[in-house]
């Protein structure tokens, strides 16, 4: 959090970054990997409005949220990487606004797996998740990893 705290994470999500594009990737592995060739990067600000989207009890995760964005913009995927950090980038920007009105907590990893790089980690998001009646377990021997049980009942389906 110390770095974290640094930073402008609104001024951040707000930077235009020349997105989105569509820009065409020519490995053989990430074609077949991602199924074509056609990848979006979509600006922080998409991640941020479609967060904003899921409603009180409902979830949904990065994946979920990338695909969404990619159906919109005609592309086979959306840059998984630039996603992951948009979405953190989307929770740190909501934490640092009084009104705090990005829902950063349901959006969830693969899996329904929480995500221990929003603001106060694992136990900030099991404890909104739970209030919101979901139910957090734990997995995991030598590296305990915390996921939203039956998490696909609970995904809300993002609309074109």
């Amino acid at each position: 959090m110390t770095q974290e705290a640094q930073k402008d994470f609104n001024a951040m999500l707000r930077q235009p970054r020349d997105m989105p594009r569509v820009q065409t990737v020519t490995d053989p592995g990430t074609i077949a990997k991602y199924g074509g060739s056609r990848m979006l990067l979509a600006p922080p600000l998409a991640y941020d409005a479609v967060m904003r989207t899921v409603p009180f009890g409902r979830l949904t995760t990065a994946g979920e949220i990338r695909a969404h964005l990619a159906r919109r913009h005609q592309a086979d995927f959306t840059d998984p990487m630039t996603a992951g950090i948009f979405i953190s980038m989307a929770a740190w920007a909501s934490f640092q606004r009084p009104e705090r009105d990005t829902p950063n907590w349901r959006t969830l990893k693969a899996g329904g797996e929480l995500n221990e790089k929003y603001p106060g980690g694992i136990p900030a998001q099991r404890a909104l998740l739970e209030a919101e009646g979901h139910t957090v377990v734990s997995r995991g021997r030598t590296r305990l990893r915390w996921f939203v049980q039956d998490y696909e009942r609970s995904l809300f389906p993002l609309s074109e």
